[in-house]
């Protein structure tokens, strides 16, 4: 993360610069003791990802200075202030300040606080990749899209799935592509008589090998499947935090995952614990069948 410190105390500043560096929370790009200079011009040029701005200076506070920065400035805000007027507090949110660190400078406080802004810009920038991703697909199937249908695979437009949910280097994505292949060869386009798992994946290392029912191998196919699946719908669960109004992550949430399932991994990651494959029901079964139906069309 790149940091920018305004505060008229020099002393502030050269905690907060010792508390982000000793950390290693990012690097201080700028430390400032006038806000008289700051615009969108100055915090684009120098990539700010975090602003840190005391509440009281002089000349310029920092209330006044948001004010003339929000509205184009896209990284997040932290005020410093010894100021607990609670109405004074709300109006700095109500402007765009997205958190609040209180004087005198507590070591503790402003990890916390810099840990957890810098968590929301990671999941922004994650969802903002996926975003451009689908775009840039929307668009290449946009073009020449009945030329383009005719030459694609079923294989192909299932990476291109993978690729949405952000698997595409998953171990367990060759498989994925191998079961939806295997599909594609031996149901109709219906799906309507979806043979189990245990047959896909049996019949997948039946077709490799000349030793039939290796379970060892079929468990194996079976356990990186399900981690891959599991890791689409943290994937998932990541963008639905950012923003679940999101028309892709309504889509991929419903169609291929559990939706209960998703909205208990979104409430595990806002605690920013860990996400555990033993804690998940993960329904590889819904997952593989909507993926070989988009991907069969």
């Amino acid at each position: 993360m790149r940091f920018m410190i305004v505060d008229d105390d020099s002393a502030t500043r050269f905690m907060l610069q010792d508390i982000i560096e000793d950390c290693e929370l990012g690097k201080v790009i700028s430390s400032l003791d006038s806000a008289v200079d700051i615009d969108n011009e100055l915090l684009t040029a120098e990539k700010i990802d975090i602003l840190i701005i005391d509440l009281l200076m002089p000349v310029r506070d920092g209330i006044s200075t948001v004010k003339s920065i929000k509205t184009d400035f896209l990284g997040k805000i932290i005020m410093l202030s010894q100021v607990e007027n609670k109405e004074m507090v709300g109006n700095a949110y109500s402007l765009g300040v997205d958190s609040y660190i209180t004087k005198p400078i507590n070591r503790n406080e402003v990890v916390g606080v810099i840990k957890e802004v810098s968590k929301h810009i990671c999941l922004k920038k994650f969802v903002s990749n996926i975003q451009n991703d689908l775009h840039n697909l929307s668009y290449e199937r946009g073009i020449n899209k009945d030329k383009s249908d005719k030459k694609m695979t079923i294989t192909e437009r299932g990476n291109m799935v993978l690729r949405d949910l952000g698997i595409e280097s998953e171990a367990g994505s060759k498989d994925l592509l191998e079961v939806i292949d295997w599909l594609g060869k031996n149901l109709d386009s219906n799906a309507n008589d979806f043979p189990s798992l245990k047959t896909i994946f049996t019949q997948l290392v039946n077709e490799k090998t000349p030793q039939e029912g290796d379970c060892k191998k079929i468990k194996a196919v079976e356990q990186r499947v399900r981690r891959t699946i599991f890791q689409a719908m943290v994937n998932i669960a990541s963008m639905g935090i950012v923003d679940c109004t999101n028309p892709k992550f309504d889509d991929y949430a419903s169609r291929y995952f559990d939706l209960a399932e998703v909205y208990a991994l979104m409430r595990t990651l806002e605690k920013d614990e860990k996400p555990q494959i033993s804690n998940s029901h993960i329904n590889s079964k819904k997952f593989i069948r909507t993926l070989y139906i988009e991907s069969y069309k």
